[in-house]
């Protein structure tokens, strides 16, 4: 197995977010992930990049995410940065509490964590980078 990375920059708009999605659903597909699991993945990335383009950057044109997919032996590890203030994380809302259920937004950081084996969240005054990781458990792809 080689691994294998791709890597590229996008612009703060929800169009951009499309092509993360899609990546994502490619390189999982190739990783020999089931179905469920790719579309597990794909909404991660999905949810993570409107974050970055949302929350991190709020649209701001001269401010980019910055997309990683590395496809080792073992794992599917994809990393997103934004350029925005960082996240604090003790604002984030827990979806789950009866105050919070009817909202339409909120779950993203969420459902990220339950649709992935490990999550990391790094938030800076530069940035946040969230670090989503896959562990591959069916054949490895040579």
């Amino acid at each position: 197995m080689v691994p294998q990375r791709v890597s590229y920059t996008m612009d703060s708009t929800l169009e951009t977010v499309n092509h993360a999605e899609e990546v994502a659903t490619r390189l999982a597909t190739e990783a020999g992930f089931d179905d469920e699991d790719v579309m597990k993945i794909s909404m991660a990335v999905r949810e993570a990049a409107v974050n970055a383009v949302l929350h991190g950057n709020a649209y701001d044109l001269a401010k980019k995410v910055m997309v990683d997919f590395e496809r080792t032996a073992h794992d599917l590890v994809i990393t997103i940065r934004d350029q925005g203030r960082g996240l604090d994380m003790s604002k984030l809302p827990d979806p789950r509490e009866e105050e919070n259920l009817l909202k339409m937004s909120g779950r993203g950081i969420f459902l990220i964590r339950s649709f992935m084996d490990k999550v990391e969240i790094h938030p800076s005054h530069s940035g946040t980078e969230i670090k989503l990781t896959k562990h591959v458990h069916g054949p490895t792809v040579t």
